[in-house]
This record gives structure tokens, sequence and C-alpha cells, in this order.
């Protein structure tokens, strides 16, 4: 049993209970305590998995987060015969705002592949562009943005006027959105959630077919393994904004402005698995829904060597006295 066949169904039940936990604060207007709840869920559960775990893309650095820190171990195999080692790339709550708001997508991420399989990286910003497999190969993060919404066009055999673009809406994007809007293009700005968005772009049948714009390098390593999953592409530039930020590229080599990162830079294993969980009710996936006695959850998950896509639907009976309603 390799890896991905072996981890299935323990990662599934991590961004299950992460999700469970954040969803219960949604709509109560407190963004850090629904991340807190997230990431404590997210961390016990993990800790319980037979793995030897080391966290690549996590809740920051240690002096910063205090669970779920880049370079942190988790996991019960250590020194257990046979436990699987792992990287980890979390993000218990993506779009925390949208959870506080009760706004849709709000997800719980979790991306697992062997040693060295996922980029480590610090939390800094990403420049990116991601499209699906219909339009892999036809743009590059370095042309011009009418240029590459032609090929885009191209690609789906539609004109430019038909694509919809998603870009977070952020004064840093104000040129970018000029250009798709001058290109004639339509565009979708979301708040937050570029992740969910970049799976989004992927799938055909959800009126997405692009996500460009700057947000941040961990969502930008987690998209990288959907595409893989997804057959997918995200071309990406890490942002050093800060003194700090651009010491920590260099330490961990990945320093110089102009170097251009693929898919398989950001994601490079072989055995890629991807869980990620509905918080609140989104595109792809349905919220939490609670009922009297337990909750029911939705969820993707997708194993990158044995090319599965799975949707997910749990039902979590905390009282089993109480009846199931489907």
């Amino acid at each position: 049993m390799n890896l991905e066949q072996l981890l299935e169904q323990d990662l599934i039940n991590v961004t299950e209970q992460a999700a469970r936990a954040s969803a219960i604060t949604m709509g109560r207007g407190d963004r850090e305590h629904a991340d807190q709840m997230a990431v404590e869920a997210m961390r016990r559960t993990l800790d319980r998995v037979e793995i030897c775990g080391r966290v690549v893309i996590g809740e920051g650095e240690r002096d910063e987060a205090p669970m779920l820190y880049v370079g942190e171990e988790l996991g019960s195999g250590d020194g257990r015969e046979g436990a699987p080692r792992v990287d980890i790339a979390v993000d218990p709550l993506e779009g925390t705002n949208l959870c506080a708001t009760g706004g849709p997508g709000a997800v719980a991420v979790l991306a697992a592949a062997e040693r060295g399989g996922l980029l480590h990286a610090p939390d800094v910003y990403m420049e990116k562009i991601v499209v699906g497999p219909t339009a892999r190969g036809a743009v590059h993060l370095d042309a011009p943005v009418a240029e590459n919404l032609r090929s885009i066009a191209r690609a789906f055999e539609r004109d430019v006027e038909d694509l919809v673009i998603v870009v977070l809406e952020r004064d840093r994007h104000r040129q970018l959105i000029a250009d798709v809007r001058e290109a004639g293009a339509r565009i979708r700005l979301i708040s937050d959630g570029d992740l969910s968005a970049g799976i989004a772009a992927a799938v055909r049948g959800t009126g997405v077919h692009a996500v460009m714009g700057i947000g941040g390098a961990p969502e930008g390593v987690l998209t990288a393994a959907a595409m893989r999953c997804l057959g997918g592409e995200i071309q990406g530039r890490l942002k050093a904004l800060t003194e700090k930020q651009a010491k920590r590229l260099a330490e961990f080599g990945l320093a110089g402005p102009d170097r251009l990162l693929h898919t398989e830079d950001l994601a490079p294993g072989e055995q890629i698995l991807f869980s990620c969980t509905g918080v609140t009710e989104g595109e792809l996936l349905k919220g939490v829904r609670f009922f009297g006695g337990g909750s029911r959850t939705h969820t993707l998950f997708m194993s990158c060597s044995r090319r599965l896509i799975r949707f997910v639907d749990s039902i979590h009976r905390d009282d089993t006295t109480t009846p199931v309603f489907f």
C-alpha cells in the first residue's frame, strides 16, 4: 500500500475536524477565534495520525505561531517502524474573514507528500497565474495580461469576452483589474480565498477560467498540490516586501527577484495528497451543516499518483440517540 492509500481516510478526517471546529464560529465576527479553533482541531487530529510529519507550509514561523508552525514535527509515528515520513502543507482555515462574516467559500485545507515533495517556503507574497488543464501551457506569468487572456480564450475556443478571471480585491491589483477589463474579459473580485478560486479554475463548470494577481505564497504551494492532482498549472514568483522576508527567502535558497516557479517546482512530489473540506457554502463544496446531535461535512480529496478525485459526504454523530437527517 502506497503513502496515498495509507493516509487517505486519516487526512480527510483532519480537514473535516478543522472545518467542524471553525464552522461553529461562523458569522460571529471573530476571525482570530475562528482560525484558532481550526488550528487546534487540525493539530490535535494530525497528532493522532501514525506518521512522522513535518510542517513545511503552516501558520508562520515558530515565534509567531504556537502550533502548526513551519518546521514543527507532528504525528504519532516517531520511533515506529514503517511510519511514513511526510511533508505537510496546511491552511486550517482559508478565508478567516469569510467564516467570521458567514461569507461563501471558507475551507479547511491540507496537502501532504513524501519528504521533499512540497516546497518549503516562508510566509511571503507570491505573484501568480493559475489555469486549468484546458489552458495549461498556454500562459506565461511575464506575458502581458491581454496576451494571456487571448491565449486562454484560444485554448477554450471562446472569445476573450467569454472569460471570467478571479482577482483578489486589493489596492495592489488596480492596474491588473484595469488591464483585464480593457482586454474585454469579465472579472470576479473576491475578498479572500484565492486557493479555492484556483481549484475552481481547474474544474469545468465553475465558470472560472483563470486566477491572476498577488496572494500568499503558502496558498500558492497548496494550489500547486491541487494542480498536480487536477492537471492544471500555476506559475508564481515570490515577493519579499520587507527586509525580514528577503532574508528568509535567502535562508530558504529562494532569493532572486526573477525566479519563476512552476507547478512542479512548488509541488514536485510523486505521492501528493490533497484534502479540502468546506466550512461555509461554496461553488464546489457545501459548508458544514449542523443538526441535533451532529454535523455533516463535504470534502474534496485528491490523489496525484492514483489520479483519483473523490467527493466525500460525511455525517458525524456526536449523539447516537439523535435521529440522522439526510
